[in-house]
């Protein structure tokens, strides 16, 4: 048979393990891997191939024939056709110990580490209505919606789970217009539960914009930010102290876990007044707000000029903290500086190779490395582990309750 005769065949199937992206591994009768979403290792369940290559194939779930003890009813009545939350079937508990053995599997099959430093996952406080910001595509009738696992067909919803309840207040009163061209609406909560509304679009000119209750507003478009209603940023706190974070500018979307990040990385890193401290994929300034503190001098490095200007405002008070504009493949080859204590905070591409061999050559004899994603977290690891680099401890952070992302900080000790 030709590889792809199998691609809509029914089978049921033995669940194995879980893998890193909310699926579960079985096997199909001819040995191969069969990836399934939506379902629970131990479970026996009846699936339809969609995906069917020579080593392996990924399938949609039909039916649970044997259900896991864990198995549980999902809060939400979108869930399995909108593709933002992976885990809605099984209680928080089970959650979070699937994904330390996601994240120990794929240190060991990914980054060659035979037994992964692994601490446990630090829980979020609150598995539900903890995002501070939350995303919507539009469908073709205007409605607000969120994309289909695997497509871009945009799936109108009448609830969702996850964002603060401010935010859950506010988005179901929003009426748009079909066909304008919006790419993407975002809303985003503040500490005085303020709301900023932000309209992407390809298109310079705005929509026309009106709203009947208090909230700032901005369109963004690669001519750049134009203020609708109110103000163009958000004031964030994170253990007590404010952030100004700007319509464009990145910030951790669960509040309460940035705060144990933050927590944890002054509890892991040797700071003293003494220390050299690179902070590299910086942000608005989030880490180095509370690390420079405690540090002799600090140099950030982040691309976003957004990002950078907020740093500008919320790192003002110190002196001893310096700010370089660009992509880190960019900055730091050109660094002449040896930083005593490096934190990175890449994207979910992980470091880009030019940053990570700059990164290995300043030769920092401390790195705590934060990820979004353990495939890219792993293949960097890899790196820096063959560089002289020991993995002296990982700790999983779960920021984002329900799905299957994964953050973690991983303590690296250059070997002496």
């Amino acid at each position: 048979m030709g590889q792809h005769d199998l691609s809509h065949a029914v089978y049921e199937v033995d669940l194995l393990a879980p893998a890193h992206g909310g699926v579960c591994l079985g096997r199909l009768p001819d040995g191969r891997a069969v990836f399934v979403p939506f379902a629970l290792p131990g479970e026996r369940v009846r699936v339809r191939l969609i995906e069917s290559k020579r080593t392996y194939a990924r399938a949609e779930l039909l039916d649970v024939v044997q259900p896991a003890p864990q198995r549980i009813a999902p809060r939400c009545p979108h869930y399995g056709l909108c593709g933002g939350c992976h885990y809605q079937h099984t209680d928080y508990a089970t959650q979070c110990a699937l994904k330390e053995t996601i994240l120990r599997e794929q240190l060991q099959r990914l980054a060659g580490i035979p037994d992964p430093p692994l601490r446990p996952i630090v829980r979020s406080p609150q598995p539900w209505n903890y995002r501070n910001t939350v995303q919507f595509h539009l469908d073709a009738q205007g409605r607000l919606g969120y994309h289909r696992a695997d497509s871009h067909q945009v799936v109108a919803i009448q609830e969702c789970h996850l964002p603060e309840p401010v935010l859950n207040q506010v988005w179901p009163q929003l009426e748009f217009e079909p066909l304008l061209g919006l790419e993407r609406v975002e809303l985003r909560v503040g500490s005085g539960e303020e709301v900023l509304l932000i309209l992407e679009s390809r298109d310079p000119q705005p929509p026309e914009f009106s709203v009947d209750f208090p909230l700032s507003a901005v369109h963004l478009s690669p001519a750049g930010t134009i203020v609708l209603a109110g103000e163009d940023f958000l004031v964030m706190e994170v253990l007590g102290r404010p952030f100004k974070v700007s319509a464009p500018s990145f910030f951790q979307v669960n509040t309460a876990q940035a705060a144990a990040m933050v927590q944890h990385l002054l509890d892991i890193l040797p700071l003293t007044p003494q220390t050299t401290l690179l902070d590299v994929y910086c942000g608005v300034g989030l880490f180095t707000a509370f690390l420079a503190p405690k540090v002799g001098h600090c140099l950030g490095v982040e691309v976003s000029p957004s990002a950078c200007e907020d740093f500008a405002v919320n790192l003002d008070e110190f002196d001893h903290v310096a700010l370089y504009q660009g992509a880190a493949e960019e900055v730091l080859p050109w660094l002449d500086v040896h930083p005593d204590v490096v934190v990175v905070d890449p994207p979910r591409a992980g470091m880009a190779p030019a940053a990570l061999e700059a990164l290995i050559r300043l030769e920092p004899p401390f790195l705590a490395y934060v990820s979004c994603d353990p495939a890219t977290l792993a293949r960097d690891l890899r790196q820096l582990i063959a560089a002289g680099y020991r993995l002296v401890q990982i700790t999983p952070f779960d920021l984002f309750p329900q799905t299957y992302h994964i953050e973690s900080i991983s303590l690296l000790v250059r070997a002496a």
